[in-house]
């Protein structure tokens, strides 16, 4: 009832909006764009073309139509590492965004640091690509798992790092030069899509 109920109002939210914010406690990273047709994982493939998907079930993503509409601050309080295994330094660190690119850190761990530099010299850019609302109560930021795929649905916001989006094709992303696609994990205290609060304290207000 919880997923069939909140996964498709958050889409049909994600789907019209205009505008979303995710604020921290010292940050905001404002997204000023129409969002792409979200996707949605809740165990529901009724209307669905194919059949199937990674368990755990439970979230809901989509990326901006114009992704150099994302400026702000973010903050982290765990990413995805080399082996695509979650890590969660000692205190939450703040990314600074540009035009839909990563242009600088404050206190980002070495590890962190050493794959934005992979990916810099790669994509020569680092670009933020999705945006996704995992619903899964089973994970939060306290409770976690080590596997990447399945933290993803934790019950939070999590983003990609990097040009790699297999979901969305985009115009300027050739497939052959996308290589990354690292998933973060947003510190937020609110989220806003358009004026409407719909995730606050750890729980969707939807």
């Amino acid at each position: 009832n919880y997923y069939q109920k909140v996964g498709p109002a958050l889409k049909s939210k994600i789907d019209q909006c205009q505008r979303i914010r995710l604020i921290g406690s010292q940050s905001e990273l404002i997204y000023h764009s129409a969002f792409e047709d979200s996707k949605l994982n809740i165990g529901d493939y009724r209307n669905l073309k194919n059949v199937g998907g990674q368990f755990p079930i439970g979230e809901v993503f989509s990326e901006p139509k114009d992704l150099t509409s994302v400026n702000g601050t973010l903050e982290l309080f765990a990413f995805g590492d080399k082996n695509f295994a979650v890590q969660v330094p000692r205190s939450p660190f703040q990314l600074i965004i540009e035009k839909g690119t990563i242009v600088s850190h404050l206190n980002a761990p070495l590890e962190f640091q050493e794959i934005l530099e992979e990916i810099r010299h790669i994509e020569k850019k680092i670009w933020i690509r999705e945006l996704g609302f995992g619903l899964n109560r089973a994970f939060s930021k306290t409770r976690r798992v080590s596997d990447i795929g399945a933290y993803e649905r934790m019950c939070g916001i999590h983003l990609s790092v990097g040009a790699k989006h297999a979901m969305y094709r985009k115009e300027g992303f050739p497939k052959k030069q996308c290589k990354f696609h690292v998933d973060v994990f947003a510190d937020v205290q609110k989220v806003f899509i358009d004026d409407q609060i719909v995730f606050e304290e750890g729980t969707y207000r939807i």
